[in-house]
């Protein structure tokens, strides 16, 4: 039986704190005080028998029952979220909304093919798409802000409470301007990536550690002259008015290289293939548009992956 001091507020405080990793962040986005936010998780402490948080220098960290509690608390709120949906759509004629995260080369490859054939089948449902870094997306998908993220397979210890299909494999490139002077293979790509500018995936981008592999293993400790970002429009923008060179996964610029603007240099990269796919929570039913969605993404995968 679910203990009746349970209230909907601790839930959605504990989510948020969780999401956030900070009591402050968590107060101003649920619009309460620092201490109505401690307030509340301490209650939820105090029923639970065990601590959710615990502090981790100036900030907190979640504890291994706090993460398991997570898993539950956050499929709970997703489920009365979806119920609410229901009656509102019921109401008023809406469709059913489907929320999808995808990171930007799956943005740029696959999802507009796969909504294309998802429009046709004229389901009326609400789509929303939202891009960022894999860490970002997985979070919002485990406390129920996203219904599937498609992207890359995250480490083992990420997807705990996750299932994952995977569609197809992608590696990372080093691309660069069409005329860029590493193209006319006098130098070495390797021996002269300290030259120049290097964009580079943040730290907490699905492919850094990748990146930083290969890069280790090719005998190339550190890059002096880099720049961190995962925006494809600065990078796309930068390295076409510069000589930077930009590591990025092989989808987000596969137009690019197509169409003769981008080039990638002559450097073997097979060795950082991935696999991408869609993951969802363990525990979720997909609704008929996410269903049919998600089909959709599968032949829009397909598509592309004797390419990729």
């Amino acid at each position: 039986m679910v203990d009746a001091r349970v209230k909907f507020r601790h839930l959605q405080t504990f989510v948020e704190v969780a999401r956030q990793k900070s009591v402050m962040k968590a107060a101003e986005l649920l619009h309460v005080s620092q201490p109505a936010v401690t307030k509340t998780i301490r209650e939820l402490e105090e029923v639970l028998g065990v601590a959710v948080f615990e502090r981790e220098g100036r900030g907190i960290k979640i504890t291994r029952y706090g993460e398991v509690f997570l898993r539950h608390a956050g499929a709970a709120l997703t489920a009365l979220r979806q119920g609410l949906d229901s009656v509102s759509q019921e109401r008023s004629g809406d469709g059913v909304p489907v929320r999808i995260g995808a990171l930007p080369t799956v943005s740029t490859r696959i999802m507009p093919r796969a909504m294309s054939l998802f429009l046709k089948e004229d389901t009326g449902a609400r789509i929303k798409i939202v891009t960022g870094e894999n860490a970002v997306l997985l979070e919002q998908l485990r406390v129920g802000d996203l219904d599937l993220v498609v992207g890359r397979l995250a480490a083992p210890e990420k997807m705990t409470g996750f299932s994952f299909e995977h569609l197809y494999s992608e590696q990372v490139v080093f691309v660069v301007r069409a005329a860029h002077p590493l193209l006319s293979g006098a130098q070495s790509a390797f021996a002269h990536l300290g030259d120049y500018p290097v964009l580079m995936p943040t730290r907490a981008s699905i492919i850094r550690p990748f990146v930083e592999h290969f890069l280790i293993a090719n005998g190339i400790p550190g890059l002096p002259n880099q720049i961190e970002t995962v925006s494809d429009a600065f990078g796309r923008a930068f390295v076409r008015a510069s000589d930077a060179i930009w590591i990025i996964s092989a989808g987000v610029v596969a137009s690019d290289i197509e169409d003769g603007t981008l080039a990638v240099l002559p450097i073997d990269t097979s060795e950082t293939k991935g696999p991408v796919g869609l993951t969802m929570r363990a525990d979720s039913i997909p609704s008929l548009p996410l269903s049919i969605l998600m089909q959709t993404i599968r032949e829009a995968a397909a598509a592309i992956a004797p390419k990729a």
